[in-house]
């Protein structure tokens, strides 16, 4: 029930979901890494230049870090993503030929890259199965009842079993844009929630005065 709600709520495959501007597989990975502890607009503000400037592995393997620290600094923690970059952009050449990998263990020996950003990888750039668990997955599969475990891998497995291998990605996207939209951190707007009729966490709500 959830995945088809979700679905009428939330229109569309995975690319078109995507709020990660990009085109490619390669862009993914790399708008996927910046987009730790940033959001998604600050990244697709930042981008364009970086690509402009290092549009392949190559040339980004072969950058020098001072200038692409510069051209991300906004996104946070712009040191370490940009050791990140350069490294991952490296081991693309040196053992992929330049290509992003499709399996998810090749994926995850990536520098900068762990079973989140894999997903994400497989799952929008080449319509693989892959569930990528964030803040915002964990907190409404829980709200849901969905899963009552706390750790992203089992979180990830428990969804799994609810959702077709075709459909995790688009699923996990539907999952973000729903508590974004309305089961937020703070102030989730569950009277107006359109899984109100069988969210458990609803009659919590109708009391919570930190909901809208």
């Amino acid at each position: 029930m959830t995945d088809e709600r979700l679905a009428l709520l939330y229109p569309g495959s995975a690319v078109e979901l995507c709020a990660l501007a990009h085109s490619g597989p390669f862009q993914l990975l790399v708008a996927t890494i910046l987009s730790a502890q940033c959001t998604d607009e600050r990244v697709n503000r930042t981008t364009p230049a970086l690509f402009a400037r290092f549009p392949t592995a190559e040339t980004l393997a072969s950058a020098d870090v001072a200038e692409v620290e510069a051209l991300i600094r906004s996104t946070g923690f712009f040191r370490t993503k940009a050791r990140n970059l350069v490294a991952m952009a490296t081991v693309l050449v040196e053992r992929f030929d330049g290509r992003v990998p499709e399996d998810l263990t090749e994926l995850v020996t990536l520098p900068g890259v762990g079973r989140k950003t894999a997903n994400v990888v497989r799952s929008v750039a080449f319509g693989l199965p892959g569930l990528p668990v964030d803040t915002h997955v964990l907190r409404v599969s829980r709200r849901l009842g969905l899963t009552e475990r706390t750790d992203p891998v089992g979180v990830e497995s428990d969804l799994d079993r609810l959702v077709p291998a075709r459909r995790r990605g688009v699923f996990s996207l539907r999952l973000i844009l729903h508590g974004r939209a309305t089961c937020r951190a703070r102030r989730p707007r569950c009277r107006g929630c359109a899984f109100g009729d069988f969210c458990p966490s609803t009659s919590m709500a109708e009391s919570c005065n930190r909901c809208d």
